[in-house]
């Protein structure tokens, strides 16, 4: 699996795009498969940045309802019927992801739904029921934020990635997230928790429950962020994790 953090930012940041994954995974026995982990106000541009090829996306996660999570999907769609594509595009999050969608691209470009070259194939998914869909094994959690939020875990034939979204952990997302070789969890702040979210401390304690490897911190409150880089020299050596705080572009592979 290669993970390339398009952005790593809270919905306010001004110097850090919103948090944004673009998951590679896939080798010469296996198709190749790419994922984009939520997309967000700054996403598209982000996206279309690294990859210029109009059918590479093969599917779009969507954690949950807030804008820095999904207001880039009618920035993404018309991208991507300007550059010609034809391939469809899986679409997959909690149920009501399929109006949600389509209410913002008609918000954004009215009627322009119907101009569409390539289909879109809308995947719904609850916690309990895992999926198997592009070859992929895919694994939802509840964590608690002030909307409902899923928390994501992929894996493939070797490896796996949990994805926190936003909001809290919980023992469903802790379950879910045993073992894997990546988590890339939210945390706010650094010592405090604020209502919905994750704080370093919390997280730490989590992946360590976990018995994850890799942690990345993502979607820190901006202000804290710089602190929280000075802090990151104490943060690695956590025994037993490698923590680290990515920048955006930055690339990880397992």
């Amino acid at each position: 699996m290669k993970i390339t953090f398009l952005g790593v930012g809270e919905a306010c940041d001004p110097l850090f795009p919103n948090t944004s994954i673009l998951l590679a995974t896939g080798n010469e026995n296996n198709h190749y498969r790419e994922i984009l982990l939520d997309c967000g106000f700054t996403t598209p541009h982000l996206y279309f940045k690294a990859c210029s090829d109009p059918e590479q996306l093969d599917a779009l996660w969507i954690s949950h309802f807030h804008g820095d999570h999904f207001f880039g999907i009618p920035l993404l769609v018309i991208r991507f019927w300007e550059m010609g594509r034809r391939k469809p595009l899986f679409v997959l999050g909690q149920k009501g992801v399929e109006d949600i969608f389509r209410q913002t691209l008609d918000l954004a470009y009215p009627g322009f739904a119907k101009r569409l070259q390539f289909p879109l194939e809308f995947v719904e998914m609850e916690p309990g029921a895992p999926l198997d869909k592009l070859g992929l094994r895919w694994q939802t959690a509840e964590n608690v934020h002030s909307q409902r939020s899923l928390s994501l875990r992929i894996d493939d034939q070797e490896k796996s990635l949990f994805y926190s979204g936003d909001g809290r952990p919980t023992a469903e997302t802790l379950a879910l997230a045993a073992g894997c070789d990546l988590m890339i969890h939210e945390a706010f702040r650094r010592e405090d928790e604020t209502a919905g979210h994750g704080s370093i401390r919390s997280c730490l304690e989590f992946a360590r429950q976990a018995g994850v490897a890799n942690l990345a911190l993502v979607h820190i409150q901006r202000d804290e962020r710089r602190q929280v880089k000075e802090d990151m020299i104490t943060l690695k050596e956590q025994k037993g994790i490698n923590v680290f705080l990515p920048e955006p572009g930055d690339q990880f592979v397992i």
